[in-house]
């Protein structure tokens, strides 16, 4: 084959009190590397708490600009499906194309100009990784802006498939060594940064540290969130 693979899995934790160490979900995910630099990422999810549970599994498709071209949702929520979806980035037209249906939102079809902005924000753990790929480094610690469309607004991603947008700053903090289940790996550290006024779907979302894999593949390998979620995210397998 002429693409190359990385696969993995992590656990979902929770800390928050009584639940200390307590798997809550779990996500496998899979790349394909493409030799013409575009990439498709793919995601199984299970959120088991709180309640109700998730399921959601992602298909994205990244060109070899860096660019989203489209991305394939399908979700349940309480073991009942809760709807699926098609979003498209149209770089002809600078528009964002969403094609998506569900029990609470029948048949949707929506059209939004894109403007500026830097990527699909998919829900997925391994993909608030991977977008970490757009911070340049070399510049050291900084912070900056990124804008999203995303197919829910909620912090779970537990709506049917509709077109949102949302910005968070994203903080570079450094170069660390970071060991977990799946090994001991060199990393980025990154920290997202909920800095609006109405917050992520109205609810401020609690900062979000990230360790990333410092190398081509940006696999995240550590991922921590206090506040009211009080989560934690390791890898615990890794297959490239």
């Amino acid at each position: 084959m002429q693409h190359r693979n990385v696969r993995g899995k992590i656990r979902y934790s929770s800390v928050k009190p009584g639940m200390e160490g307590q798997e809550r979900g779990r996500e496998w995910f899979a790349f394909s590397h493409h030799g013409d630099g575009s990439v498709i990422m793919r995601a199984q999810c299970e959120i088991e708490e709180p309640d109700p549970t998730v399921l959601r599994d992602i298909t994205y498709h990244i060109g070899p600009d860096g660019k989203p071209h489209n991305l394939l949702v399908h979700l349940t929520l309480g073991d009942e499906f809760l709807g699926s979806g098609w979003m498209q980035y149209d770089q002809r037209s600078g528009q964002i194309i969403c094609e998506s249906s569900g029990p609470s939102i029948g048949r949707n079809s929506e059209t939004r100009e894109a403007g500026e902005f830097d990527a699909f924000g998919t829900h997925p753990i391994v993909s608030d990784g991977f977008t970490t790929r757009l911070m340049d480094v070399s510049k050291g610690p900084h912070k900056r802006k990124f804008r999203f469309f995303l197919p829910s607004p909620d912090h779970r991603g537990a709506t049917a498939p509709q077109i949102a947008t949302l910005e968070m700053a994203m903080e570079y903090v450094g170069e660390e060594q970071k060991s977990v289940e799946a090994g001991t790996f060199q990393c980025h550290h990154f920290r997202y940064v909920d800095e609006t006024d109405d917050g992520m779907g109205g609810t401020r979302h609690p900062d979000y540290d990230m360790w990333v894999t410092a190398d081509e593949d940006h696999v995240l390998v550590y991922g921590s969130i206090d506040g009211y979620m009080m989560n934690r995210y390791e890898l615990v397998e890794l297959e490239r």
